[in-house]
């Protein structure tokens, strides 16, 4: 593919300036609300291993399995789908930049996290919380929001560093996209 067509068909998937703001609005909302989310959870965690009542206790996990079951999931699915467009539909790329490759992978696996170990996890707990028994393992409920929080706080740190520079593929669309195009090649890719 010549250096022409790869421009024009990467400026095809480029989103307008008015869409390309509504996406980065709506994926900076999501991610600090995830960010927010995730910090209150701890809180809850932290109270319900730190307390000695039970009714606490129980209150502190079921709030946690309710914001876990309506809120958080769907907040980290708006968050990889918003990043995804963004990344796809701009000048970053998604496997062009490191910074943007490693969080596409890491809000993958803290979504997958959220998905099949945290949700799960605080069902089990609540269950045995309802039928009187006493809290599992604090540190256990505490974990998912430590890991959650330190990953989301390295994901904002590097949004805003931009660190690394390009990936492999990064460094062949440039070197392609400034090679000068030859008549020849011109021809052959029309």
């Amino acid at each position: 593919m010549s250096s022409m067509s790869s421009a024009s068909s990467a400026s095809a998937k480029k989103l307008s300036r008015p869409a390309r703001r509504v996406v980065l609005v709506v994926h900076v909302v999501a991610s600090a609300s995830w960010l927010g989310l995730t910090v209150g959870l701890l809180a809850l965690a932290i109270t319900a291993g730190a307390t000695g009542s039970a009714v606490t206790v129980e209150a502190s996990v079921r709030a946690m399995k309710l914001f876990a079951d309506w809120l958080l999931l769907p907040l980290a699915f708006l968050t990889l789908l918003s990043g995804l467009v963004l990344s796809l539909g701009t000048q970053w790329g998604l496997a062009r930049h490191r910074w943007v490759y490693i969080k596409f992978w890491l809000t993958l696996a803290t979504t997958a996290a959220t998905a099949f170990a945290l949700r799960p996890g605080l069902g089990t707990t609540v269950s045995a919380v309802a039928a009187g028994e006493p809290l599992p393992d604090p540190g256990d409920l505490m974990m998912g929001p430590i890991v959650s929080l330190s990953a989301y706080v390295f994901m904002t740190v590097i949004s805003i560093l931009k660190p690394w520079g390009l990936t492999r593929r990064g460094r062949r669309q440039r070197s392609a996209a400034h090679r000068p195009v030859n008549a020849e090649r011109a021809r052959q890719a029309a």
